[in-house]
């Protein structure tokens, strides 16, 4: 079975774009406490199997994107975007193994979220449909 985390954590860390902006701040299920921003963290949230193709996984993951003020977690929302948004075939090596990201999608648009109880940390969510072989 394929970490589908795994592979989408190295794939977003191997985006020049993106590290330029958070660093190596991505962060795969939660931010941990405290942590400076920028940065990046998401989760499965679900997805689609079928008993047909048992290889190659298609996870909905959510994507929250950090920022201490609303501007910047959207800066770092479009380098996940840019990322992520319709890219297909791409080899990810990582632990010595290589899979490919068939496809990713987003599925809804970033969202600006305001948390009034954490005081300047904002965040874009966007949820993305990939699918790994």
């Amino acid at each position: 079975m394929i970490d589908t985390n795994v592979v989408l954590r190295a794939h977003l860390a191997g985006n020049a774009a993106l590290v330029a902006l958070v660093g190596a701040k991505i962060y795969c299920p939660r931010l941990p406490e405290n942590t400076a921003l920028p940065a990046v963290n998401f989760f499965t949230r679900g997805g689609l199997s079928t008993p047909y193709i048992p290889g190659i996984p298609n996870p909905s993951i959510q994507i929250d994107c950090w920022g201490s003020s609303p501007v910047a977690a959207r800066q770092v929302y479009r380098a996940v975007y840019d990322a992520l948004q319709g890219i297909q075939n791409v080899a990810v090596t990582t632990g010595g193994n290589t899979y490919y990201i068939l496809s990713a999608r987003e599925e809804v648009e970033g969202q600006d979220i305001v948390d009034t109880d954490i005081q300047n940390y904002f965040r874009t969510i966007s949820f993305f449909e990939v699918k790994i072989r």
